[in-house]
């Protein structure tokens, strides 16, 4: 074992990351110093505003937009929820049909079965075995009908990455806003909503070493967006409430970073997760690697391992100090299986033997070697207590 390990292993970043602490120390002073309301016409709250516009410069830029085309929101349930809903209640005359794939993230889901019991037809896009939505599956379904398309920019669960672009391409030329669930991509892949033809786009703070409780939804001039919650004019109407300027600052410092780091981070981290990929192949029997081996996240790393479930191996895991997941936080305590691994076809026994590992800034050669043999220990021990009964 290399003598750098460092335990705690911590494998969980695609659910949430560490504050960094230049995040943390540019947020310190608008808790306290410059604490005004952003919405007040005094000096104060001017100092205050000008924060929250240098952010949503700073984050308009990232991403290719125009700053009054970025909302402050409360993370990427709320920018999802928001798009989701916002759009399609904004929609006049028969467009009444969504489109979302089958692998979207709940904060999706969930927003497109309340529409359906509003009377929107919504219609589930199916994937490969590798979790691809194919751009002709989108061609097929969209129609005169259809008021928006939402796709993930790349699983939470199993990190394949969308072919956005060829699926924003095919709405733009149909006249259908595109919505793309970008929060586990922002700061870890290039996204350019121009480029992409992204008409709405959801990113968050907490998973890119920024605070938790912030986010933003980008939405493209001239899509129209119904609000969700009353109670204010903040944000151009489009969201009300006081705005959380630590959060804001906290995000837009944390995506600048992780934007500038991105290219290098990114070979960094792609050579450890596929390291890691080949010790647990090697050493774990049964061990399939899930999602898109060439169209993947960077730093992630999901497994289904045949003959055990998920939650002993975790609870092994972390004994042994490492800390992952058995897919999305969200699910977290469902007996059910992954809804991502069964819409890529995967049976439902397989699919409750789903392991998540996915690196981070502080992941090294040594914590990925260390993880390896821990899982290959874990699985071992609970196939052994499941033959002999314990």
């Amino acid at each position: 074992m290399v003598d750098s390990l460092r335990l705690p292993v911590y494998l969980d970043h695609a659910a949430t990351t560490p504050v960094a602490p230049a995040v943390l120390a540019a947020m310190q002073p608008f808790f306290s110093d410059v604490f005004a309301n952003p919405a007040a016409a005094h000096a104060a709250g001017l100092e205050a505003r000008e924060a929250v516009e240098t952010s949503r410069e700073t984050l308009a830029r990232l991403i290719g937009a125009d700053p009054e085309e970025i909302t402050f929101t409360s993370g990427g349930t709320e920018s999802d929820n928001l798009a989701l809903k916002g759009v399609a209640r904004a929609v006049l005359g028969e467009r009444r049909h969504v489109l979302v794939s089958a692998i979207e993230h709940h904060a999706v889901l969930d927003a497109a079965r309340a529409l359906s019991a509003e009377g929107f037809d919504v219609e589930t896009l199916p994937v490969t075995a590798e979790g691809i939505v194919e751009p002709e599956a989108v061609a097929d379904r969209i129609s005169a009908r259809t008021a928006l398309v939402s796709v993930m920019h790349a699983n939470n669960e199993v990190g394949t990455v969308e072919p956005i672009s060829e699926i924003g391409r095919i709405c733009r030329e149909a006249g259908v806003p595109f919505h793309v669930d970008a929060v586990q991509t922002f700061g870890r892949a290039p996204l350019d909503v121009r480029a992409s033809f992204v008409d709405l786009a959801s990113v968050s703070g907490h998973k890119l070493y920024g605070p938790k409780g912030i986010g933003a939804l980008y939405v493209r001039r001239g899509v129209r967006l119904v609000p969700c919650q009353d109670g204010g004019e903040q944000e151009r109407g489009r969201r009300a409430g006081t705005l959380n300027v630590p959060g804001i600052v906290g995000l837009a410092v944390a995506a600048e970073a992780a934007c500038a780091e991105r290219e290098a981070e990114s070979a960094r981290l792609a050579t450890l997760r596929d390291r890691l990929m080949a010790a647990l192949l090697a050493n774990v029997p049964g061990c399939r690697i899930s999602g898109s081996r060439r169209q993947r996240l960077p730093n992630n790393v999901h497994v289904c391992i045949e003959g055990v479930e998920g939650e002993p191996v975790l609870l092994a895991l972390d004994a042994a100090g490492v800390f992952a997941s058995a897919g999305s936080a969200c699910s977290a305590g469902s007996t059910e299986p992954s809804h991502v691994l069964i819409a890529m076809g995967l049976g439902r026994n397989l699919a409750r033997g789903a392991l998540r590992l996915t690196l981070g800034k502080d992941t090294d050669a040594a914590a990925v070697e260390y993880a390896a043999e821990a899982v290959a220990h874990a699985v071992t021990e609970v196939r052994g207590m499941a033959a002999t009964g314990s």
